[in-house]
């Protein structure tokens, strides 16, 4: 389904109002505006999408903002999306700096602030499940496993940079389906030939 203007606008303002905390905790809005209430994209374009975004510099959320504006709007989709996703936050923080700043030091807003991060670890942390669920549908569970594991290693005991792992996942899955079709093609023409 293509992306209207005004949709973009809806979408992308929405997650620039709600988006709390950074990039990684607005990927779940965005995911749900693009495929779930928009339904743009589904799901396996959208986990190509996020892991594109991740490999590239820069912040994570206008950078999936601009894509999706430009894939059914060309530039100025793009130009649109990305100004609806940030012209928000702009405005408020232009407008309320002099009160952010008397605030912060109210306990009444670090207890707010406090209470919101949990919300956010659940939503990356249901986002993530659902994507390893996928994950371990397309590869099984012991290859989805051994590459969970391999991952863990690479990022967490060797330091290696998110977006080489990145990269190398991709290359890796590209080899992994098309090696898999490739077998599924050959046991369709041997059933073939002993029918």
């Amino acid at each position: 389904m293509k992306a209207t203007y005004k949709e973009l606008i809806i979408a992308m303002g929405r997650t620039g109002i709600l988006g709390f905390g950074g990039g990684p905790s607005v990927i779940p809005l965005i995911r749900y505006e693009a495929v779930t209430r928009f339904k743009w994209i589904n799901d396996e374009e959208f986990g190509e999408i996020l892991a594109i975004a991740n490999a590239l510099p820069g912040p994570i959320a206008t950078k999936m903002a601009a894509y999706l504006g430009y894939r059914d709007k060309g530039t100025l989709g793009a130009i649109v999306s990305v100004l609806a996703h940030i012209l928000p936050s702009c405005i408020a923080m232009v407008f309320l700096l002099t009160l952010v700043n008397v605030l912060s030091y109210s306990t009444v807003v670090k207890g707010m602030i406090e209470a919101v991060m949990p919300v956010i670890a659940v939503m990356l942390g249901l986002m993530a499940y659902e994507f390893a669920a996928k994950a371990v549908k397309g590869l099984g569970k012991w290859l989805g496993c051994i590459l969970f594991v391999i991952c863990f290693i690479l990022l967490q005991t060797i330091s290696v940079h998110p977006a080489i792992v990145i990269v190398l996942f991709l290359a890796y899955g590209a080899f992994h389906f098309k090696l898999k079709n490739r077998l599924k093609s050959n046991s369709n023409k041997d059933k073939g030939v002993s029918a």
